[in-house]
Order: structure tokens, then sequence, then C-alpha cells
């Protein structure tokens, strides 16, 4: 049997790993960001001699896109140095490292898309635009160049019952406005952190490495997702579509972020609809409300 240590365990998908773990009643530690920083080596050194894990799971993070802008040192930091220490200690210990990284790897270019109109796969080459994009980028280097054990996931638009994302955004704001202003056109599609859990697990299982993308099946816009939120929720809110550039944001957003979910497909996972995704999102919200 597994025993898996988690970082980032105050994080949405952090949280969410803990809940899957107990769940499933597999053996587990889990520790916050300063129970745990993994930008000092030492300190997870210490951790993986303590807990002696066959699978460590990195939710630690630095995810602020528009602050990174700002705090672009701090953004490297975590995201790379912080990953590097992480896969340094994993490979003399003999321990798997499993990775998550962002479909903002990718610039979103007219020519991606048009040279990937059904989404980037895994192959394809990176490129982001904006501080945050390039810190996820260079803790990828750093991943495949170590000589760990490691499992690499991309996720787009991450939502989840714990934590702060676009969709509890959404749902609060509708329950607060008639109208609400949302982007158009930025083209991907949301990954649930109920799924991307599950499916980690699952590859985990079949002894998987390399990077996989794992999102929802749907190409849609913010606006789209926004919409759709409040149709299934039942608020009723006045939609506006508005472009990027009325939205004032500190950091460049890619337009096209899409992740092709093949790979994961062919080892006999199955890609979950977005609407899907999200009835049982809103769901978990809800019960967690209770």
């Amino acid at each position: 049997m597994m025993k898996f240590l988690v970082t980032g365990s105050a994080g949405q998908l952090g949280r969410e790993w803990v809940h899957f773990l107990q769940e499933k009643g597999l053996p587990f530690e889990a520790f916050n960001s300063s129970e745990l920083d993994i930008t000092d080596p030492n300190v997870v050194a210490e951790k993986i001699t303590q807990v002696q894990p066959n699978v460590l799971i990195n939710c630690a993070a630095y995810t602020k896109v528009d602050g990174a802008e700002s705090e672009s040192e701090k953004a490297f930091l975590v995201n790379e140095k912080g990953v590097k220490n992480l896969a340094d200690i994993c490979e003399s210990t003999g321990v798997k490292l499993v990775h998550f990284s962002t479909d903002y790897v990718f610039s979103g270019s007219d020519e991606d898309r048009a040279n990937y109109p059904e989404g980037y796969p895994e192959e394809a080459d990176t490129n982001p635009i904006n501080s945050y994009g390039k810190s996820k980028e260079a803790g990828e280097k750093v991943l495949r160049e170590s000589g760990c054990d490691w499992l690499l996931i991309r996720v787009s638009w991450l939502c989840g019952r714990y934590g702060s994302n676009f969709a509890k955004t959404m749902l609060r704001l509708g329950a607060e406005r008639d109208e609400l202003s949302v982007i158009d056109d930025q083209i991907g599609c949301p990954s649930f952190a109920f799924d991307v859990v599950e499916k980690t697990h699952q590859l985990l299982k079949l002894e998987k490495t390399g990077i996989y993308h794992l999102s929802c099946k749907g190409k849609i816009s913010w606006a789209d997702f926004a919409e759709e939120i409040f149709k299934q929720s039942g608020l009723k809110v006045a939609l506006t579509r508005i472009s990027s550039e009325e939205y004032p944001f500190v950091a460049e957003r890619p337009r096209f972020t899409l992740l092709s979910n093949q790979k994961a497909e062919k080892t006999g996972l199955h890609t979950l609809a977005w609407e899907k995704g999200l009835r049982q999102l809103l769901e978990q919200v809800e019960e967690n409300r209770s």
C-alpha cells in the first residue's frame, strides 16, 4: 500500500487530497506551507525522513497570477526552487514525486490555437506570457531534469469545494448582484479538484510517469462557464460578455489554454464533461455549507 505525504495541505487541491485519502482510508500525513516550507531543503529532508512516504504529493505553490508580476522572486522561489528541493530529496530517498502545473505555461497564441484546435498536447512547446506561467514552467524544467521518479499533472481553471476559485466567486457574486460582466475571449475548460485527485491516484496505481493533462471535456469561455454556473445553481443574473481589454488585469492572460486529454484517455481514464463536473462540484459546495 502506498503511503502519502501531502504538501500545501491548506490549499484547494491539498485539502481535496486530504479529503480523498481520508475517504479511501489510505495512510498519509499532510502539512500546510507553514509546517513544511518546500523552499527550505532541510525541512523537506526532515519531513520525508520522519514520514517515510512512498509518494510525495506536492500541492504547495505560489498561485497568484497578478501578484507574481510584482513578486516574481517569491513566485520562482516556491514554484522553481521549492520543486527542485523536493525533486533532489525524492531522488535520494526513492520517493515518487507528483507535481501539479498549469495551462498558463502555454502562450495561447493564434498560431498555437490553429495548430492545436482540440487542445494542447503534453509535448507542445511551452511559452508562458506572464511571470506566474514562467515560474511554473521553470518548476516543470527542474522536475524533468531531476533524476527522481516523477509524475507531472497539468490542470486548467482549477475549481474545488475548498478555497477560492472562479466557480465559488461566481456563486457569491451571483447571490449579491443582478448583473455581472465576464470575459468571453479566453478559451479553455475547467479542471475540478475531485476529478484531478481521483485520476492522479489512478495514474499512480498504473505506475505512470511523465506529463499528463487532466481537464474536462469541452471548449468554453469564462463567460460560458459563468452562465452555466448561474443556470445550474438557479441564480438569476444578467450576464454581459466582455473582452480581456475591458477587464483591468495586472498580468496578461493567454487567450487559448485548452488542454488535450488524449494521453490520459489512452490509459483508460474517462474524460468528465465539464457540465457534469460542475454539477458535482455544486453538490459538494452545498454539502460543505450544511
